[in-house]
């Protein structure tokens, strides 16, 4: 079943509420005004009762009801009929000796007096109260029809409820306008975003829109804020990649015809095959760091639930890892590591990335003989490798991807660091670069 729009639910649920109201109002103005009437009918019958039983009633003729009847019937509008009383005048003995010749005359005798008792006359309800005479010798009884109470009761709901139902149809017409007025600012919004071009990701304008749309508004700009960035980062991380592989994938086709060339020349087909095999190995840790760097920038790395972080055993690993390579250079690796560090929860696997980054740039770009420290404290992880450092005109570009200072002659991708940065960034760290003392530190701290 098609959900209904959410304007066609408002006004539904308005009209819905305040029928609702409109309803209980009536019912409790049925009730309230029930009660007042009949309150008012029955001090209404006790007052013609008591004038009644204070009237002689022992003189009265047999021709007293015809005369009264003849009386009556010269009074003008006389003869209409009359449902809202009557009254009729008994003996003890239950005859009835007059009445008001319309309703009265149908009454039954009841001994009972002193209270309203509710009978049938001519098969219809009356409320009557039966009261004794001042002289004790009679009996009054004067009732009301209870059709006539409620047809009264009815008349004043209906005057009362129906400029309110005016009231509320011209209400719920005014609401179903502006309802629709108002709803057009959506609409207007809809037919902008679908005369948009594919490529137009420029912010919406929330120019008269209510105060309630603005948040929305300002939501779906931010978000094509950040499409448009993911977008521009995406075009820039394709053309950057494609510019880096462009590099080792030539030298691959050198060293193929090198190797096609050189058929009886088995010195210049190892050393072709070597370097191809090295070609390859770039390569590969190329297109590894561009992986994880998509990752980073697309926030796809970070797992939803921190981890503990055992950062000994992280060292300790690469250390391991690095073993070989330290020795082919002739270097040192130092350690220090505290239980605690800037980062003690989060994604494990991408801590172990960012200190292999920083370690192999150490290893890689320090010359022989030099010493690579490696100190984890409370308050930050700080990577030294001595004996060279970096110009201090390249420090603010060293986290920009590609980035190679000039005159590097160890193979690299320039990823390492832009990918150290990010990882830092979604553990809420900062990276920072030194160039005092004996070399260079990178220093990951809190931010």
């Amino acid at each position: 079943m098609k959900k209904l729009s959410l304007r066609i639910r408002l006004l539904l649920l308005f009209t819905g509420i305040s029928c609702l109201i409109w309803i209980c109002s009536g019912l409790f103005s049925w009730f309230e005004s029930r009660e007042k009437i009949d309150e008012f009918f029955d001090q209404y019958q006790i007052l013609l009762a008591r004038q009644l039983a204070s009237a002689d009633w022992s003189g009265l003729s047999a021709d007293s009801q015809k005369a009264t009847n003849r009386i009556i019937g010269g009074i003008d509008n006389a003869d209409e009929e009359d449902e809202a009383i009557g009254f009729a005048v008994f003996d003890r003995a239950g005859k009835m000796i007059f009445h008001d010749n319309e309703n009265g005359k149908d009454f039954i005798f009841s001994p009972r007096t002193g209270s309203f008792f509710n009978q049938n006359v001519d098969d219809e309800e009356w409320r009557i109260v039966w009261v004794d005479s001042a002289d004790k010798n009679y009996v009054i009884a004067v009732g009301q029809e209870m059709e006539y109470r409620t047809e009264v009761t009815l008349d004043m709901v209906e005057e009362f409820l129906t400029p309110w139902l005016c009231g509320l149809l011209i209400l719920l017409g005014a609401v179903i306008y502006f309802v629709g007025r108002e709803f057009s600012s959506f609409r207007r919004l809809a037919k902008e975003l679908e005369a948009r071009r594919p490529d137009d990701l420029s912010p919406l304008s929330d120019k008269d829109l209510p105060d309630e749309i603005k948040p929305l508004t300002t939501a779906m700009n931010d978000l094509l804020r950040r499409i448009d960035g993911m977008i521009k980062r995406e075009k820039s991380f394709i053309s950057d990649s494609a510019h880096e592989l462009r590099s080792p994938l030539t030298a691959l086709k050198v060293q193929l015809e090198v190797l096609e060339l050189a058929e009886d020349d088995a010195g210049a087909r190892r050393s072709a095959a070597a370097k191809m095999g090295q070609g390859i190995e770039r390569c590969a840790r190329l297109v590894e760091q561009l992986l994880l760097l998509s990752k980073l920038e697309s926030g796809l790395a970070m797992t939803d639930e921190a981890e503990d972080v055992s950062w000994p055993q992280i060292v300790g690993s690469l250390a391991a890892e690095y073993d070989e390579a330290l020795r082919a250079k002739k270097q040192i690796l130092k350690t220090d590591v505290t239980a605690r560090a800037p980062v003690n929860k989060g994604n494990s696997v991408l801590l172990a990335a960012m200190l292999r980054n920083l370690l192999d740039n150490a290893v890689k770009y320090s010359p022989e003989g030099a010493t690579v420290a490696v100190r984890i404290s409370a308050d930050e992880i700080e990577v030294h490798n001595s004996g060279v450092k970096i110009a201090d005109r390249h420090l603010r570009h060293l986290s920009e991807r590609f980035f190679r200072p000039a005159g590097q002659k160890e193979n690299g991708s320039g990823l390492g660091l832009s990918i150290v940065g990010k990882i830092a960034a979604l553990h809420g760290c900062k990276m920072e670069f030194d160039n005092s003392g004996d070399g260079f530190s990178v220093i990951i701290c809190k931010e």
